[in-house]
């Protein structure tokens, strides 16, 4: 067994992440200033994981805390593409400088580092499936960011030998997802307002399409990436290789809920991608990795 930290930990993906390191036996060091994540979300792990309220602004924190892990799962960020549009500043922050705190805390701490990146690292390029090794064109500071943290990633690999991998997730989905969060959360809104009997908006035509992988799948390639890190800091998609509709995901979420609401169309937004599905050859073939649940399982699970 091995003591990790988990930057982001309260947060929806990160507090998986830890309820799983926990499960496997291992000792979990979780940094999160719960800007966005939630101590009811650690509440399976009551009192068997470290909790520690701070930024990823806090390079001594961060420091601190590193100090004999075996790894880093980098999940901490400012989340939203609209946010980084609106607030550009503090994204490069926290999406930006922030990482490389984390690289240098996991660079004294000896430990290896699981970057979480984006699929929105490939812009707007309409050549599908999105494969690791196409041209990354981002057309917005988030996605830039990430792909910045990718480039600093495999920096320390090559000057300081620091094994890494990093994670381009598609749109993750499950329990845990605050519907209050914007665009990469549609489908946690999609219940929210299905349940509340309000209608859904959707941006844009609705034939947009995206990768929805849940988020069980993506705890379990944090896992494989972390036991396949090297210095060469490989990103892989971590998609399911299918992709749907948001007409077709709001009729799939109303299916879940047994119930149905209105449906409206608004302008298209600014920095959103238009079509999106993963290639997920190389996870398979170099993780060891794929997406197990389907949209429809997936569904059931989230809605409970």
């Amino acid at each position: 067994m091995a003591k990790y930290l988990v930057t982001g930990g309260a947060g929806f993906i990160g507090s998986h992440l830890t309820d799983r390191l926990v499960a496997d036996g291992h000792d979990v060091v979780v940094v999160d200033d719960l800007s966005s994540g939630y101590r009811e979300n650690l509440r399976q792990v009551d009192g068997k994981v470290q909790f520690v309220k701070g930024s990823i602004e806090d390079a001594a924190l961060l420091a601190e805390n590193a100090r004999g892990c075996a790894g880093l799962f980098h999940l901490a960020a400012v989340v939203s593409v609209q946010d980084s549009i609106h607030d550009p500043i503090r994204a490069e922050r926290v999406n930006a400088l922030s990482t490389l705190h984390v690289l240098e805390a996991a660079r004294q701490a000896g430990a290896a580092v699981v970057l979480s990146s984006s699929a929105a690292v490939y812009g707007d390029d309409p050549a599908l499936p999105k494969t690791e090794g196409m041209p990354t064109e981002p057309i917005s500071p988030y996605g830039e960011q990430k792909l910045h943290g990718e480039r600093l990633l495999a920096i320390y690999g090559r000057l300081h030998g620091l094994r890494g991998t990093a994670l381009r997730y598609f749109n993750v989905y499950g329990p845990r997802q605050d519907p209050k969060s914007p665009y990469s959360g549609v489908i946690s809104i999609f219940i929210d307002r299905c349940r509340r009997g309000d209608g859904i908006t959707i941006f844009g035509d609705g034939e947009q399409t995206r990768d929805f992988v849940y988020v069980a799948d993506v705890v379990a390639a944090n896992l494989a990436a972390m036991n396949a890190a090297t210095a060469d800091a490989k990103s892989y998609n971590i998609g399911t290789g299918r992709s749907v509709s948001l007409n077709h995901l709001v009729e799939a979420v109303q299916s879940a809920l047994g119930s149905s609401v209105a449906v409206s169309y608004g302008e298209a937004r600014t920095g959103d991608i238009r079509f999106s599905s993963a290639s997920v050859e190389r996870a398979q073939l170099e993780l060891g990795w794929q997406a197990a649940v389907r949209l429809d399982q997936g569904l059931t699970q989230t809605v409970g």
